[in-house]
């Protein structure tokens, strides 16, 4: 199999490693994501990954908590689950490295750019855990920022319940139409909720290109690495 990319930013949600339950992690699909993570791996894709917090905590699910206190409890959400990816790549074989951008030394590294792009040199995958460490700034646009810094060539932005990007719900509406590729303008000017509006101009700003794809069945992983036409491409017009 020959790789469509040299480099990416692997985007994963929360609700991703809870198996469809919505909240918590289940062990069975997150090593299933992760084989295929050290399938792309292994093939030569040079990679770090992003992971959400929704399983353990949503920002707006409750009136009762300030904005940047809920936010900040759903980046220690996300750096749950980048230990939880770490624990299942490990035990694969693949050395990985964790960093956060809210320091808490006693369990990973600490953000900076150049060791994070130096650990990727020396074939280790990153981990990103804690959003991009403030508050109002969602683990996408984490995703779009931290693909900018690395020189990533693409952000794989994997989905629970879908395989890319509709013009409506295609849980909802059975006439939903899906597009095989969109501009960022598209997404912006049509509203289309893929990712929020920060994330998409932060990749149109910089020229990133994001494949949206189903992660429900992880084998999607190694097909859009390699890629296969599969999901929704998004870039610039």
């Amino acid at each position: 199999m020959n790789l469509a990319y040299k480099r990416a930013i692997i985007k994963l949600s929360g609700e991703a490693l809870s198996g469809g339950k919505g909240h918590g992690l289940d062990d069975d699909v997150i090593d299933d994501i992760c084989k295929s993570i050290k399938e792309v791996h292994n093939l030569g894709l040079e990679l770090a990954i992003v992971v959400g917090g929704g399983n353990f905590w949503r920002g707006r699910s409750s009136e009762k908590i300030d904005r940047s206190t809920s936010d900040s409890m759903g980046m220690l959400g996300t750096v749950i689950n980048a230990l939880r990816l770490q624990a299942s790549l490990e035990n694969l074989g693949v050395d990985t490295r964790v960093q956060t951008a809210i320091e808490m030394k006693a369990v990973a590294e600490p953000y900076i750019r150049r060791r994070a792009i130096r650990h990727i040199e020396k074939n280790r995958v990153v981990i990103f855990g804690a959003g991009a460490g403030l508050p109002y700034f969602s683990t996408d646009t984490t995703a779009a920022l931290r693909a900018a810094e690395i020189n990533a060539d693409v952000i794989l932005l994997g989905k629970t319940g879908t395989d890319g990007i509709y013009n409506k719900d295609p849980n909802k509406y059975d006439d939903a139409i899906k597009y095989d590729e969109l501009s960022y303008i598209d997404i912006l000017n049509q509203g289309l909720g893929i990712m929020d509006s920060t994330a998409t101009s932060l990749c149109m700003d910089n020229n990133i290109p994001v494949v949206v794809f189903g992660i429900d069945d992880p084998n999607n992983l190694i097909k859009v690495a390699c890629g296969d036409n599969i999901g929704t491409k998004v870039k610039g017009d």
